[in-house]
């Protein structure tokens, strides 16, 4: 590790003692989750281990994506209080993930990896696999895997 490189865990816990400092609820127990959650994935496996910043966004997408989603069935059960609160948490979440890709940028590199497939002899609806192969690695983190299936399949079908 170079001096002076911070990972995105220690940067996790210095935000979070800024946060507590700062009196800030929101951040601080959401901070404090994904620190757990990211502690919960070093020692699942046989022997503990130190994430990378790779794990460790990894982490910290799945935790995002659990609180957009229960934002939204929150929203769906007339619950707007607690869906306010997850969209917070997801919120605070999505600054320590890679910007979105908007819909036209993930349309653009799915048409891309159609073609390639296409080039390669993937053909019909064989071809998403060949083509999820191609996207995601372009993609990496930077949107979530059901809407890049949902434009693969769209671009497979037109």
């Amino acid at each position: 590790m170079l001096m002076g490189m911070t990972t995105l865990k220690s940067r996790l816990r210095d935000d979070l003692t800024a946060a507590m400092k700062a009196r800030d609820e929101l951040r601080s127990a959401t901070l404090r989750m994904a620190l757990t959650a990211v502690t919960n994935e070093e020692v699942a496996g046989k022997s503990a281990r130190e994430l990378s910043d790779d794990e460790v966004q990894k982490v910290l997408a799945r935790e995002a994506k659990k609180r957009r989603e229960a934002s939204e069935a929150f929203a769906d059960a007339g619950r707007g209080e607690q869906a306010e609160r997850e969209q917070a948490e997801h919120d605070v979440l999505a600054d320590y993930l890679p910007k979105q890709l908007t819909d036209a940028e993930l349309d653009a590199l799915v048409a891309e990896a159609v073609a390639e497939a296409k080039a390669g002899g993937a053909e019909g609806p064989k071809a998403m696999g060949a083509v999820m192969k191609i996207v995601n690695p372009k993609v990496a983190g930077r949107a979530e895997g059901g809407r890049v299936a949902t434009a693969v399949k769209k671009h497979l079908a037109g």
